[in-house]
């Protein structure tokens, strides 16, 4: 698998990530079928496409990239979906993981190339 691929699956692996965990709040403790439908699935295939990538990408790299950039957009989609409105703090702190993020991407040794 090329490098590019890996990245790409794991992409697709954050954005399904982020539709179940912005779909829990909606499916009312598993009372409403469509929003648990979209969290078993959501996890299911972001499990799955994890496993793909780990094929080419280090475990550490591939889980701090999932879950940094979930945690980021369910954060938005929160203000979004549920106007939720994050304060001073939690923006510093989003701020600083996009930063991690970079850091590992940009310089670190961890990126198989």
């Amino acid at each position: 698998m090329s490098l590019k691929t890996a990245y790409l699956l794991l992409l697709l692996a954050v954005m399904a990530e982020t539709a179940a965990t912005s779909a829990l709040k909606a499916s009312a403790q598993f009372t409403r079928l469509l929003p648990s439908l979209v969290v078993v699935g959501g996890y299911g295939a972001s499990f799955y496409l994890l496993t793909l990538v780990l094929k080419r990408l280090p475990l550490g790299l591939t889980y701090a990239l999932w879950s940094g950039l979930g945690v980021v957009l369910v954060t938005v989609a929160g203000m979004v979906l549920y106007r939720e409105k994050p304060d001073l703090p939690a923006l510093v702190g989003l701020a600083l993981i996009v930063a991690g993020i970079m850091v590992v991407n940009l310089w670190s040794g961890m990126v198989v190339h």
